[in-house]
């Protein structure tokens, strides 16, 4: 990849109405993997690792065991994934993954923002392509080559290792999460575990400055203020705070 996955996590929203609109998105998406594999964490890999991501996102506990108990009583709405790609401010490639119960208001809400962002709404594959599915893990170390020889002993399909300033990343295939995961638990029962998430990372980056960066900012808070948006992928390499 050749490339440090960004660490620089966006902070949750310190607003009352945005720390709602996370807790909504985790509430829905929980819904619907308990629905489809489980109530049970611990058969349905997939809840589980939702959950651990919306704990370490301070989502509260009621959220969660509200959005599962919904689940185990069945019926309910029936939410179906939905990918939109294209192009934003830029040239810079956008991947919006979305949760929705009416394709047709979640397409014309998208496509406003895209238009509003001065962004071009491409078809399927149009930018997934330049994007890999990769697990990543993140956490204090600072010898990369101990790691990898521990994920390779444990026959994790590993992609790439890299330290930087203290901190090990960590990235394999997205089949590979659980795997990886409990290796690295086994071997460091100690570990902390800053980042552990499945997520696509860009093949390649571009940085944007001046109008380009300040459109695309206000594009991707379109995207994400969108209600059946769940996650948003891009590869622009954002300046530091």
């Amino acid at each position: 990849m050749g490339r440090k996955f960004e660490v620089r996590k966006a902070s949750m929203a310190k607003t009352q109405g945005a720390k709602s609109k996370v807790y909504a998105k985790y509430g829905k998406e929980i819904y619907v993997v308990a629905k489809n594999g489980g109530v049970d964490p611990e058969g349905n890999l997939s809840l589980r690792r939702l959950i651990e991501k919306a704990k370490k996102d301070q989502v509260p506990a009621h959220v969660i065991e509200k959005a599962v108990d919904k689940a185990a009583g069945g019926g309910g709405e029936d939410f179906l994934p939905t990918r939109y790609e294209g192009f934003g401010p830029g040239g810079c490639m956008v991947i919006a993954d979305c949760l929705t119960d009416n394709n047709n208001r979640t397409f014309g809400d998208v496509r406003v923002a895209f238009n509003k962002g001065k962004a071009k709404l491409g078809g399927q594959g149009t930018v997934a392509h330049m994007f890999d599915h990769q697990a990543v893990f993140v956490f204090p170390h600072d010898d990369e080559d101990e790691i990898l020889e521990t994920l390779m002993e444990a026959d994790v399909d590993v992609t790439e290792v890299e330290s930087e300033d203290g901190n090990i990343t960590v990235y394999a295939p997205h089949t590979e999460f659980f795997k990886t995961k409990t290796a690295l638990h086994e071997a460091y029962p100690d570990l902390v575990v800053e980042v552990e998430e499945i997520t696509f990372i860009p093949q390649t980056y571009v940085e944007l400055a001046g109008e380009d960066l300040e459109q695309f900012e206000t594009f991707l808070e379109m995207l994400n203020d969108v209600e059946d948006v769940q996650e948003v992928y891009h590869n622009v390499e954002l300046p530091d705070e």
